[in-house]
């Protein structure tokens, strides 16, 4: 079992940056490729970004490359997600994620372990 609990959101004006993180708890969590996925009302839960067991390795969204940035540190078993240039289509839940092992994917239902989220909002 991995847990994950989020925190670091938060409202934000267009433009701004927040940092999001992830606390991991559990079994070989350093064994685990961490993600980031976020759901807006009334749309489905999207891949933001993910990052290696190694940290060697990360892969994003096209809708937010070169805006945001993913980090892990595993002697702390926390994944960091920096965020820049937030614009108000970034406003979601945001969901810190984990499956075992690798390759890095990108669909919600390759990862097992789900935190609570945390909401973040961008205002215009």
């Amino acid at each position: 079992q991995v847990h994950l609990v989020e925190s670091g959101g938060g409202l934000v004006q267009a433009g701004g940056s927040l940092r999001l993180t992830c606390a991991a708890s559990g079994r070989a969590v350093s064994t685990h490729v961490l993600g980031w996925f976020r759901q807006a009302p009334g749309k489905e839960r999207e891949f933001v970004a993910a990052i290696s067991w190694s940290g060697d390795f990360t892969n994003y969204a096209d809708s937010v490359k070169g805006r945001f940035t993913i980090s892990r540190d595993n002697a702390k078993n926390t994944v960091f997600l920096h965020m820049n240039s937030l614009k108000p289509e970034d406003t979601a839940v945001y969901y810190c994620a984990a499956r075992y092992g690798h390759p890095i994917l990108a669909a919600s239902s390759d990862y097992d372990y789900w935190g609570q989220g945390t909401q973040v909002t961008v205002s215009s």
